[in-house]
């Protein structure tokens, strides 16, 4: 059975989480990939103020194809998270609790998804087509000029995802490969 998670994403929400629950998402969320990321960062750098509010957050990391006449947003699948590494942990402590992208995070993202709170979800990558009929409203709220990787607003409803590695650092990459390898030496003997 999915759990049910409606924004803002607080972290005690964070913290019940485990890796392998599959989520159904609601309300907003926000789109941002690598460029839009470090012009954040740089923000942060700077002491200026966030074009969004990134306490409670959850970032899609996606850059959506454009609407067809009709449609709210255009085929939206997620984009290999490692590119965002270098910028996810200072986000992280500003107070994000979620991601949703695919693949692989590295030890200091999960340090500090550990230490803040903070879970790490997976779409399914090559799905965007059905992915995108969850989002309900799509709105450029930042850096319009970065085009299909500006920052988004999104009102999401039923989007489904599975935590990869949440806030204790467990990450389904490990476990489930174990868990098959250990299914799979069982059922070869």
């Amino acid at each position: 059975m999915a759990v049910s998670i409606t924004t803002p994403f607080k972290r005690e929400d964070a913290r019940k989480l485990k890796a392998g629950d599959s989520c159904l998402i609601s309300g907003v969320i926000y789109t941002a990939r690598d460029a839009a990321h470090k012009r954040l960062c740089e923000l942060v750098v700077q002491g200026k103020e966030l074009p969004l509010d990134i306490k409670d957050a959850i970032i899609y990391f996606t850059g959506p194809a454009p609407a067809k006449p009709g449609q709210t947003i255009g085929s939206a699948g997620p984009t290999t998270s490692y590119r965002m590494d270098a910028y996810s942990p200072d986000l992280i402590a500003l107070g994000q609790t979620g991601m949703i992208g695919k693949g692989k995070r590295d030890a200091a993202v999960v340090e500090a998804m550990k230490k803040h709170s903070a879970v790490y979800f997976g779409a399914i990558g090559g799905c965007g087509a059905l992915l995108s009929s969850c989002i309900k409203k799509s709105e450029v709220v930042a850096y319009d000029d970065l085009g299909a990787e500006a920052i988004r607003r999104l009102e999401v409803e039923n989007f489904p995802v599975i935590v990869l590695i949440d806030s204790n650092g467990n990450n389904l990459y490990e476990s489930g490969r174990s868990d098959y390898l250990l299914k799979r030496e069982g059922d070869i003997q």
